[in-house]
């Protein structure tokens, strides 16, 4: 097990969390599962893309909110699109590649193209990739990309 994990409460909809994630991340699954009296998962250990997780059913008591969020590193824009339509499913799109998913937890779905053209080191070019990225919701490699040629 990894040193530092995070650990999600969820509210009553753990068992739901777990099929949803492993159905959208390509390297996903369940390594430890306690269930409650009620049948329901009480506790799980999952692993989305090789990072590790605790989830637990903790009921209405807390709540998640974006000042957490977990990175997602996507190749291309095909990566983007396939987290961001499937992670967005019943959930709430936030502006510069973030979205909340129905489970009340955040995601920032990046490409790497992002990364790449802000580490320019024109200040004009970096500059226009910046304000392009701003105006953006779902992140657009191509527009990102059209803002650095100016």
């Amino acid at each position: 097990m990894q040193k530092i994990t995070p650990f999600l409460w969820f509210d009553n909809t753990l068992d739901e969390a777990l099929a949803f994630y492993l159905s959208i991340f390509r390297q996903a699954k369940v390594t430890y599962q306690q269930k409650g009296p009620d049948g329901k998962t009480f506790t799980a250990a999952f692993e989305l893309e090789g990072q590790g997780f605790m989830g637990l059913n903790g009921g209405p008591h807390y709540k998640l909110t974006p000042a957490v969020s977990f990175f997602v590193a996507c190749a291309d824009q095909a990566e983007v699109d396939h987290y961001w339509d499937r992670l967005l499913d019943g959930g709430q799109a936030q502006q510069c590649g973030w979205l909340t998913d129905r489970f009340g937890v955040t995601w920032q779905i990046i490409p790497d193209a992002l990364m790449r053209l802000m580490s320019d080191p024109d200040p004009a070019k970096t500059g226009r990739v910046r304000d392009a990225m701003m105006r953006m919701v779902k992140i657009d490699v191509a527009g990102l990309e059209k803002a650095a040629a100016g």
